[in-house]
């Protein structure tokens, strides 16, 4: 029960505290659904990172550079837009700027929920740790870090939907993308760079998450037309 709480309430505790944060509160139904999508994302997230990465093994380039900017960071944040742009862009109750970020947190942290299971349940041994550790680890770093990288998509993604399409739904995707790509390729060699960018990028977008919050006050409904 301990392992079981230690993979999966890091995820929960920061999707609850972006819904409660949000003062026009989204359906209970719709975050289940969007952190649901989350999770399933994970299946082609797998079989196409495996593909990738036996395709790319032939070639002459770093594994860091492999398992970062060329499988993971692509797939994974382009999976997770893809629920963004086909699912959450065209319900009813995604009407206001604050729902970006929220539905792109839940679409992250439930991506991020199941490949805690696979990490902390199958693969501690190959880190040569407990299971334990191996969650309380991962709870300080990778959870955050898609915790942010959502955050950031959602934000240039309500951007796209509700201010100006431009160049703000390929944005939702690029900068999650950098982010996590840097994430991975410092993590496993130089770990103090690793968490320096995850830090880094919390502080920036906790001040846009902030901006939002003081936008959202001033307002007495939560309906707003999309551009």
């Amino acid at each position: 029960m301990q392992l079981l709480l230690a993979t999966i309430l890091p995820s929960i505790l920061i999707i609850l505290i972006f819904v409660f944060s949000d003062k026009f509160r989204e359906p209970k139904f719709e975050i289940i659904k969007v952190f649901f999508y989350g999770i399933l994302i994970t299946i082609p997230a797998y079989f196409l990172n495996t593909y990738f990465g036996e395709a790319l093994e032939k070639t002459e380039l770093s594994d860091a550079l492999i398992n970062s900017f060329l499988t993971a960071a692509p797939v994974e944040e382009g999976l997770k837009l893809s629920v963004l742009y086909f699912l959450v862009y065209k319900m009813k109750d995604f009407n206001e700027p604050m729902d970006g970020i929220v539905y792109g947190v839940c679409a992250s942290l439930g991506f991020a929920t199941l490949e805690n299971f696979y990490y902390v349940y199958l693969l501690a041994d190959y880190f040569n740790t407990s299971s334990i550790s191996l969650a309380i680890v991962r709870a300080f770093s990778a959870v955050p870090a898609h915790a942010v990288f959502g955050l950031f998509m959602g934000y240039f993604f309500m951007k796209y939907s509700f201010i100006k399409k431009g160049d703000n739904l390929l944005l939702a995707f690029i900068v999650p993308f950098v982010l996590h790509g840097s994430y991975n390729f410092f993590i496993y060699n130089t770990p103090v760079i690793g968490f320096a960018v995850i830090i880094i990028a919390w502080i920036i977008g906790l001040r846009m998450f902030s901006r939002l919050k003081k936008s959202q006050k001033k307002k007495k409904r939560e309906y707003e037309k999309k551009l």
